[in-house]
């Protein structure tokens, strides 16, 4: 059984969602994960963990910067052990150049490669906003490829889940030799 610390960024709340997913996966496949938002994780020490997944929600075209001062902080262990990032956003969806290079923004930043990255959609939580946010989210939904919904009396969920299990799956397979190595 191997140790896996998996933090996350999120503002709306999809992205610990996904986290919690994840978290559940590697544990079904017999390791044990510690699972943190990073604003509570910021002093959190990543010894003696054997693998670190780190996800962030992108919002106004970056990464949340306490993700991004996570990885920072903590480059010397995430160059030592596999270590992975997912990317939530609603780029993914339907605009994967721009969600690509939020990634690439995101390592320049921090100087971090990780050893497997992936890509998820995020949510429009209409219902949850209040009137001005409700109004900006459809005006950016309508403008943006991918065929985000704007009926805001509903709230649209573009995660992938079979996606983020294949991702969780492949990292802990690697962690066991079991699969593909990271």
């Amino acid at each position: 059984m191997k140790r896996v610390f998996i933090a996350y960024g999120t503002s709306e709340g999809q992205t610990a969602k996904i986290a919690d997913f994840i978290s559940d996966v590697v544990r079904q496949h017999g390791h044990d994960p510690t699972v943190l938002d990073v604003k509570g994780a910021m002093e959190a020490s990543l010894d003696g963990y054997d693998g670190v997944i780190i996800g962030a929600s992108v919002h106004m075209g970056k990464h949340d910067e306490h993700v991004a001062d996570f990885a920072r902080r903590n480059l010397d262990t995430l160059s030592r052990v596999p270590s992975a990032f997912f990317s939530v956003s609603l780029a993914a969806h339907g605009d994967l150049a721009d969600a690509q290079g939020y990634i690439e923004l995101f390592e320049h930043e921090t100087g971090w490669r990780p050893d497997k990255i992936a890509l998820f959609g995020g949510a429009l939580m209409y219902t949850q906003y209040g009137y001005i946010k409700r109004r900006l989210m459809k005006k950016i939904a309508g403008s943006k490829p991918g065929k985000l919904g704007t009926d805001m009396s509903r709230d649209y969920v573009y995660t992938e889940w079979d996606g983020v299990k294949r991702f969780a799956e492949d990292f802990a397979a690697a962690l066991t030799d079991e699969g593909p190595s990271l």
